[in-house]
């Protein structure tokens, strides 16, 4: 049984049959996992307020037929949107570490240009896949850039305006 300890962004919180729940993080030395919480939805459960999504939280985990956690702490709230939240689990690949990403999440300095530049993608670089005019919004699952008047006809939970 492998113990892992880490700071980590609780990213999302998905309903895993009655009581338990699975849990997104995005985690300062593993970068994206996803753990079960065993329990978590009990009303008496000591975990449930610290694995809200948009938290910083300190992480405990095994590895027991998969990821647990064992013990969460918050450390503060962070300023981003359910949204925003929603967009850097998308992104972002399972387990691998993007310390600056990381860093530019907690420090506040948060926005998408440098996300996307981090990752690979810069914008400023960038034009319409379909017209070739200036790229001013980021397809998440076609991972493409679009100008304006393309981007209208894409669903608008998955574009990233730039």
């Amino acid at each position: 049984m492998q113990e892992y300890f880490s700071d980590a962004i609780v990213l999302d919180r998905l309903a895993n049959g009655d009581l338990d729940s699975r849990v997104v993080f995005f985690t300062k030395k593993f970068g994206k996992l996803a753990a079960k919480a065993k329990s978590a939805r009990k009303i008496t459960s000591k975990l449930s307020a610290h694995l809200e999504p948009g938290n910083l939280i300190q992480l405990r985990l095994i590895e027991k037929n998969g990821l647990q956690i064992v013990d969460a702490l918050k450390m503060s709230r962070l300023t981003l949107s359910p949204q925003e939240l929603y967009l850097v689990s998308e992104l972002l690949a399972e387990a691998e570490p993007e310390f600056g990403i990381w860093e530019l999440i907690v420090s506040g300095k948060f926005f998408w240009l440098e996300v996307l530049k981090i990752l690979g993608w810069d914008p400023m670089l960038a034009r319409c896949s379909d017209c070739s005019g200036k790229a001013l919004s980021f397809h998440i699952t076609s991972q493409e850039f679009y100008c304006g008047s393309c981007s209208s006809k894409l669903p608008k939970n998955k574009v990233i305006y730039v």
